[in-house]
Order: C-alpha cells, then sequence, then structure tokens
C-alpha cells in the first residue's frame, strides 16, 4: 500500500485543513494517508486548544488513516528542527510523498533555494553577517536568499517548506515534497470567508466569540475555550522566580535570561511578559518558544542528547492504518510504540513529563503513558 503523508499541528483543526484533506484524497485516491500531528505544545511556543488524544480522533473522524506523535524536542523549536523531526518519522515510515500547504505553491522555487541552503557557501556567509546585523534568523534567512537568487520568501508556510524540502535533498530521502495552494495568510486574523487562519481561531477563542462556522461540526466539543493563560503565567512566574539558573533551559541564549528576571514581577499578561523581552532579533515566536522550555525544564543537555528520531509512537489509526502497520512491521528502521509501558526510552519519558504539565495547566485528565492508540472501527 503506497502513502502520503502530512504534518500539522491541528490548533485548532479548522475548515482550511478539511480542504487540505480533501485535495490530497483527490490526488492521491488509493493511498494511505499519515499524519505527524505535533502533541501538547506548538511550533510557536503556544499550548494546544486542543490536547493530542482528541486530535487522533479528529484526525480519524476526518479520514486520516494513520496518526503519528512528533516528540517535543521538535515540535516546540524553530522550522527546521520541527522538520527535521516530522521529515525523518515520513521516511521512517516508508512515506512516498509529503503534501504541504504552501502561499506560493511554487515547488520548483522551493527546490531551487533548497539547493542554495546545501551548495551555496555565500549563503551561510549571508545569514551569518544579517545575524551579527542584529536581525532574527527568519529575515536573515530571507536576505540571504534573496541576494543570491532575487528571490523573496518570508511567508511562514514557504519558509516552513522550504525547511521540509531542504531536510529531503540533504538527507537523500525517498520522500516526494508537493505543494497545496494556501487559500489565507497563517498570521491574518480577519475573517472573510468561512477559511480563516488557525492564529484567527486561537483570537477568537480568547475573546469568547464563537467558531463554528469556521470548523467541522464535530471538533466544536473537542475544543479546550477556556482562558489558561492566567495559570500558565503563574507556573512561569513560579518556576523562574525559583530556577538558580535559566540559562541551561534550550534557546535561552546570549543572557535573555536577565532580561526575563528583570520583567517577570511587572508583568500581568502572558503577552505582556513576552512583549517586554523581545528584542529585534528574538521574535515573538522566539520567545514564547523560550518561556515553553524553561516551563517544561528542556535544557540544552536535553536538546543535545534528543537530536534524532528515536521512535514511532501511534497515536491512532483505521483499519487501512492497521493493515499498513503489520505489513511493514518488520521494515520500520526504528521501533513502532503502541504500548508505552512496555517501552523505556528518555525522549518518550520526557514527552509523558510534558503531557503531564499540559493536563496541568489545561484541566485534562489524562494518564498519557497509559494511553493506547485510538482505533476507529468501520
Amino acid at each position: 500500500m503506497k502513502s502520503v503523508g502530512i504534518i500539522c499541528e491541528y490548533n485548532p483543526f479548522h475548515n482550511g485543513h478539511l480542504f487540505h484533506l480533501q485535495k490530497i484524497k483527490e490526488m492521491f485516491p488509493k493511498h494511505l494517508i499519515i499524519l505527524v500531528v505535533s502533541p501538547s505544545f506548538t511550533e510557536r511556543g503556544e499550548i494546544s486548544v486542543i490536547n493530542k488524544w482528541d486530535k487522533t480522533q479528529i484526525a480519524l473522524e476526518a479520514g486520516i488513516d494513520l496518526v503519528i506523535e512528533l516528540p517535543f524536542p521538535f515540535a516546540t523549536q524553530s522550522a527546521d528542527m520541527f522538520a527535521k523531526g516530522a521529515v525523518q518519522l515520513l521516511e521512517h515510515m516508508k512515506c512516498e510523498y509529503l503534501v504541504f500547504g504552501s502561499e506560493s505553491n511554487n515547488i520548483e522555487i522551493l527546490n531551487e533555494l533548497a539547493n542554495i541552503q546545501l551548495n551555496n557557501s555565500e549563503y551561510n556567509t549571508l545569514v551569518n553577517m544579517y545575524l551579527q546585523d542584529g536581525v532574527n534568523y527568519p529575515t536573515a534567512l530571507s536576505k540571504a536568499l534573496h541576494q543570491i537568487s532575487q528571490i523573496t520568501i518570508s511567508e511562514p508556510n514557504d519558509l516552513l517548506g522550504l525547511s521540509y524540502v531542504r531536510e529531503i535533498k540533504k538527507n537523500n530521502f525517498n520522500i516526494k515534497p508537493i505543494t497545496i495552494k494556501r487559500t489565507n495568510s497563517y498570521h491574518n486574523l480577519n475573517i472573510n470567508s468561512n477559511i480563516i487562519s488557525a492564529s484567527a481561531i486561537r483570537n477568537l477563542i480568547n475573546h469568547n466569540e464563537n467558531i463554528d462556522n469556521f470548523i467541522p461540526n464535530y471538533v466544536s466539543k473537542y475544543v479546550n475555550k477556556n482562558n489558561y493563560q492566567g495559570k500558565l503565567l503563574e507556573l512561569l512566574k513560579y518556576k523562574i522566580i525559583s530556577d538558580n539558573n535559566l540559562s541551561i533551559y534550550q534557546t535561552v541564549d546570549e543572557g535573555i535570561e536577565n532580561r526575563i528576571l528583570k520583567n517577570i514581577d511587572k508583568c500581568s499578561s502572558l503577552e505582556e511578559l513576552i512583549l517586554s523581552i523581545k528584542t529585534k532579533r528574538y521574535t515573538y515566536n522566539k520567545i514564547s518558544r523560550m518561556l515553553i522550555h524553561i516551563l517544561c525544564s528542556f535544557t540544552k543537555a536535553d536538546a543535545a542528547r534528543m537530536k534524532e528520531i528515536e521512535y514511532i509512537r501511534v497515536l491512532g489509526f483505521n483499519k487501512n492504518g492497521q493493515n499498513y502497520l503489520n505489513k511493514n512491521k518488520n521494515n520500520f528502521s526504528i521501533p513502532v510504540i503502541t504500548n508505552c509501558k512496555s517501552f523505556d526510552n528518555p525522549m518518550l519519558n520526557l514527552e509523558h513529563k510534558i503531557s503531564n504539565i499540559y493536563d496541568l495547566i489545561t484541566d485534562n485528565n489524562f494518564k498519557d503513558k497509559l494511553e493506547k492508540p485510538i482505533i476507529k472501527e468501520d
């Protein structure tokens, strides 16, 4: 059975995601669909408004055949690490295609830019030059590529897609990347159709607005519409104030911990804290990820030990997904985990801890280590 992969956060699953899935089914009507999904926290450093098990239930309901967890060390880092973990998982799963949303919808341009990043020595020189000028990494990347190719790439899905393509090329993976035109901007908060960005939907949730027009009807019951930002800030304050050395945590670099300590007592909201720390070089999202790493005690030593995908954790499947796993069980190059109690691994143990922290913030009641994959019956 042939397979096509998608990489999503589903924070939350919305009409745009459903459109994406429908297009994939039109393109690959006989292929199995494998989803790599972020679990509790996201690449932007946010708490998911849907827990991992409900995401899995939604994905199976929407027609995905097999759901795989993207571990925390990859799910909450920059686009490059996010892409590395997700694409590695799809390669381990013997996936033939990766289909992702793109603002430009031009795979040829993404291939060209990925080749520059991998093969043009001038690229790294230019990136370092722009970083020394004080700009953030995504801007430095965009400027360097434009200077070499005269091509401008700055939209978030194109940048993430470029990371996917580069990871595939760098490792000679047997995956073919394919784009689908994204119907709106990732950061766009405007509401002008029934397909709007996840950011816009989360903004509506934060303002206690109705989101039913923008998500499939089977999703609404799973969305956590409680405001837990205050609780998150309290836990962060306790962690930061009581910790003797913030610099040990992943992405806490260049003395930024001093700005954190200086402002932690002055802020009454999480957004206020992030904006007080933010600089030209440190983006809002980078600060958000940094705070999540501090909250979860994810250290630089942890990150150094967890640079490669070590297992495939299955969150759910239907009959087709189950058949795919059974057919390929002797061909996977890393362990496939369906029963966590019988598998001891530092990365998986970290994931259980992260799930407990997520549950503490959101008042979920899962015992992640005891959870087995969700099986969708026909």
